[in-house]
């Protein structure tokens, strides 16, 4: 285990509507230490964003508010802060990619303008030295023509390019922790790849860790070294990346990999959706959220949430299945019929 930069334990983050509580995040447990990067899967309205946004303290309160849990950055207690203390803590030692970067920069300003107020506000830059330094930037993230480019706006940018000004954004300052948030949703696969090798080099230079928020489980197989496993707000499995790759334990996990096209394979198989919807999160039931759409639930399912199982290093699963049951079961699904033996 390398260096410590964030440890999060049993966060729980709900939406208090004129309808009801939205459970949008329940319990949820990660660590993540430096050099290291953690991919957060599952449908959408599993809670993924909320559980960063959470860590960085952007909720928005009314109608959100963390109601339980630690979250300690390098054993610095973020709940506790107040909001000028977490103002500091934000861009500097934590920084965010936000999933639609049209929508994140202000199309008023200018890119430089943008990227130069986090380096003046923590780094205590004069503006000509910040808007130097964020030409700089743009021109690290593969932006050409960066001393021009930076007195443009964001309508001018494409959407790669708007993508790559806001990781130029997020690593202005060198932060410890970059959580990106589908980094490369709406972008074809080329550009996908470039933004990548761009996350990749600025890990590597900065020796940060990376949270990778994605529904793209090739993206997390490439880059990810632990993956965990969202669905109804809490944490189904979690572990390293080719444990739940390779040897996974929930139901969940096999539908999400089952639903992924093959290609090391002779023969065609038919890709096989997980039937029905995900839960609302206003009704969650009392025991594992999936019970309403596994196919192998068992009657204890519906009654209470299973604790964690450990099934092997730094490998666990909340699932009421027992494990012997759960091998024989996926050893006849398609999907894993050549991977186990």
């Amino acid at each position: 285990m390398g260096e410590r930069l964030l440890e999060v334990k049993d966060l729980s983050t709900h939406f208090f509507t004129h309808v009801g509580v939205v459970k949008a995040v329940n319990g949820v447990s990660f660590t993540l230490d430096r050099e290291e990067t953690i991919g957060i899967v599952g449908e959408s309205g599993s809670g993924k964003t909320v559980a960063a946004l959470s860590v960085m303290r952007l909720v928005p309160d009314p109608p959100g508010k963390i109601v339980a849990g630690d979250v300690r950055l390098a054993g610095r207690d973020l709940l506790a802060l107040t909001e000028d203390e977490m103002r500091a803590v934000r861009g500097n030692d934590i920084a965010m990619i936000f999933q639609d970067p049209m929508t994140s920069l202000n199309p008023v300003f200018k890119v430089g303008d943008q990227i130069a107020e986090a380096i003046m506000l923590h780094q205590d830059k004069k503006k000509d030295e910040a808007w130097e330094m964020a030409a700089a930037l743009l021109e690290r993230v593969g932006i050409p023509d960066a001393k021009k480019r930076v007195n443009q706006y964001p309508f001018e940018f494409s959407g790669g390019m708007r993508q790559r000004a806001m990781i130029a954004m997020a690593i202005s300052c060198n932060p410890d922790i970059l959580i990106a948030d589908e980094p490369t949703t709406a972008l074809d696969v080329t550009i996908q790849a470039q933004i990548m090798d761009v996350i990749r080099e600025m890990q590597t230079q900065f020796r940060s860790g990376v949270i990778m928020i994605t529904h793209d489980l090739g993206v997390v197989a490439e880059i990810a070294d632990k993956v965990m496993v969202m669905y109804g707000g809490r944490t189904v499995e979690y572990g390293p990346v080719d444990a739940i790759y390779y040897d996974p334990h929930h139901p969940y996990t096999w539908g999400l990999l089952g639903s992924l096209p093959r290609l090391d394979l002779a023969e065609k198989h038919r890709l096989q959706p997980i039937k029905g919807q995900p839960p609302d999160l206003l009704l969650l039931p009392p025991g594992c959220p999936f019970v309403g759409r596994c196919a192998y639930e068992v009657p204890r399912c519906r009654g209470e949430w299973p604790p964690l199982e450990l099934v092997g290093p730094d490998h666990g699963v909340h699932c009421w299945i027992p494990v012997e049951r759960r091998l024989e079961m996926r050893a006849g699904l398609p999907r894993f019929k050549e991977w186990v033996a």
